[in-house]
């Protein structure tokens, strides 16, 4: 009787775990709000950083992530986004996305820094591709890059680093080559 106590317990818990996910991943894909300015984080909070900080990881692909700040003629720009460290990571990117926030995105850290060239096989929504250089500097942008289209789309240097934003997004924040990247 005890082990069967247990046993649902654990059933109990297993299931709560699961919904709290579900509801994670649900918000982590919802649209921005109309004239909101920036949209859902969609991460969960797991473990203990340095000094009370709490690592933030992403509901969708359990990927790190990390604040970017973007400084353009503008002024500094904040986005949050997911780190694809990995070689495995860096394949997948942002394949079957069908939306993230305005102030989201995804960067793709080169070490050492190597000519690159993305595409957009599998990938739902457009992407802005920003290719950065290793002193910080954008090098180029591929702008509003077209969804499952297979051309492959260079940096104009050796990247540090790629990052992916939403399509349009760079245009927004009047961001262009040699802007700075910090990540």
């Amino acid at each position: 009787m005890k082990q069967m106590i247990e046993n649902t317990r654990a059933r109990r818990a297993i299931l709560g775990a699961a919904v709290l996910a579900l509801a994670g991943g649900m918000m982590a894909c919802s649209p921005a709000s109309a004239g909101a300015g920036h949209g859902s984080v969609g991460h969960s909070s797991v473990g203990h950083g340095a000094a009370g900080t709490v690592p933030a990881v992403h509901a969708v692909s359990g990927l790190k992530v990390v604040p970017l700040t973007v400084t353009t003629a503008a002024g500094a720009h904040v986005f949050r986004v997911e780190v694809a460290q990995s070689e495995e990571e860096q394949a997948k990117g942002l394949m079957f996305r069908t939306a993230m926030g305005a102030d989201e995105g995804m960067i793709f850290p080169m070490n050492p820094p190597r000519g690159a060239a993305f595409w957009m096989k599998n990938t739902v929504i457009p992407l802005d591709i920003v290719f950065i250089g290793a002193d910080h500097r954008v090098l180029n942008i591929a702008a509003n890059a077209v969804p499952y289209d297979l051309t492959p789309l260079p940096s104009a240097g050796r990247a540090a680093g790629v990052l992916e934003l939403n399509g349009g997004r760079a245009a927004e924040i009047g961001l262009k080559a040699g802007d700075k990247v910090t990540w």
